[in-house]
């Protein structure tokens, strides 16, 4: 099982802990990794682009000249694709990019994401994480303690407004809680800060 320290809020060492071996101790699936942050991206993804093809272009009702004896080419309409202002023609339109990875596929990349970050060293354990009202200066404090002046993720036991709050207006910064960590905010952040309790709730619902 991967050992790892424990601090408190100051900034202290109190202790080790051990982190679940199925969930934390993997060797990483760097192509299940990828695959898993490609389907959250695209799921993400508006989908709102649109172009007019010719039946939505405005104007063109009227033939432009008649069929034949101008000894111009035939011509229908004047918003054809062909002519300026025209419609376009296979453009993009409004469609939704998200698709779905299998159950253990999921699974697994969430557990290779928590193991690089074990293996990064990038895990910080604490043991509590309380702020008694919603401050961005007390939760700046708790990391300039942790010596964390990068990309962050907080994850807390169970969802806490107090510390959403405090955390929400410092760039980088982004909490969660144990039942929404998910492969991409894991990966897109430096270092990961989760609590004791989250610790253990996330090894047991994922081993």
């Amino acid at each position: 099982m991967p050992k790892v320290a424990l601090y408190n809020q100051a900034g202290s060492q109190v202790g080790e802990i051990e982190l679940s071996d199925a969930v934390f101790g993997i060797e990483p699936n760097n192509n299940v990794l990828f695959d898993a942050i490609i389907m959250q991206r695209a799921t993400r993804r508006q989908g709102t682009h649109k172009v007019k093809n010719r039946s939505e272009v405005s104007g063109g009702g009227r033939k432009p000249w008649r069929q034949k004896g101008t000894g111009r080419a035939r011509q229908g309409s004047i918003r054809s694709p062909q002519w300026r202002g025209g419609g376009i023609v296979f453009g993009p339109t409004p469609r939704s990019y998200s698709f779905k990875l299998p159950k253990k596929v999921r699974r697994l990349a969430i557990k290779s994401a928590l193991s690089t970050k074990v293996l990064g060293n990038d895990v910080v354990v604490l043991e509590n994480l309380t702020i008694e009202a919603p401050k961005t200066k007390d939760m700046v404090q708790v990391l300039n303690a942790l010596s964390l002046n990068k990309k962050v993720l907080i994850v807390t036991a169970d969802a806490d407004q107090t510390i959403e709050l405090s955390a929400r207006n410092i760039p980088g910064v982004t909490v969660v809680d144990a039942n929404g960590v998910n492969v991409l905010d894991v990966m897109n952040h430096d270092k990961m800060v989760i609590t004791k309790e989250a610790a253990e709730k996330v090894g047991e619902v994922l081993a």
